[in-house]
């Protein structure tokens, strides 16, 4: 008996052992496609993130096209404005616009300093209200008047 009692020990333990060592290789392995599995999700979000990088260096690419062409279409805009004033006014008006195109006329510093603003808002006298005041000219009426206008 004693031989039929190791006998079925040792069975046992085999069995034991055995269901040990599948369930760590199947621990393993299950690891090993954990990992593959993230490796995978890492390729994709990369690829993902360059090809999110090549729509953003498109877009600003096209912006910058699109930016460039409003501005020669400002350019010559601008350059048929002038020459129509040169043709159609005096000379020294189209020869402004064609100075303020190139930034030629707010470089004269002259020119700057000889513009004064208009005088029909400036007060006649220090502390008194100007003509573009919302009560200018307005005269406050006695108290007596307000009486007599809610009694009419």
């Amino acid at each position: 008996m004693h031989s039929t009692s190791v006998l079925i020990l040792v069975g046992i333990l085999g069995l034991v052992l055995g269901a040990l060592l599948a369930f760590l290789a199947v621990r393993g392995r299950g690891s090993l496609d954990r990992t593959q599995e993230l490796e995978l999700r890492l390729r994709e979000a990369n690829n993902r993130l360059e090809d999110f990088q090549l729509q953003v260096n498109e877009h600003f690419d096209q912006t910058a096209q699109l930016v460039h062409n409003l501005t020669e279409s400002y350019r010559e805009v601008h350059e048929y404005l002038a020459n129509s004033a040169m043709r159609l006014s005096s000379h020294d008006i189209g020869r402004q616009m064609l100075e303020a195109g190139s930034g030629k006329l707010s470089d004269n510093v002259e020119n700057l300093q000889s513009v004064a603003p208009p005088r029909d808002w400036a007060p006649k006298e220090p502390g008194a209200k100007g003509t573009l005041s919302e009560d200018f000219g307005l005269e406050k009426e006695p108290a007596g008047g307000r009486e007599s206008a809610a009694s009419r």
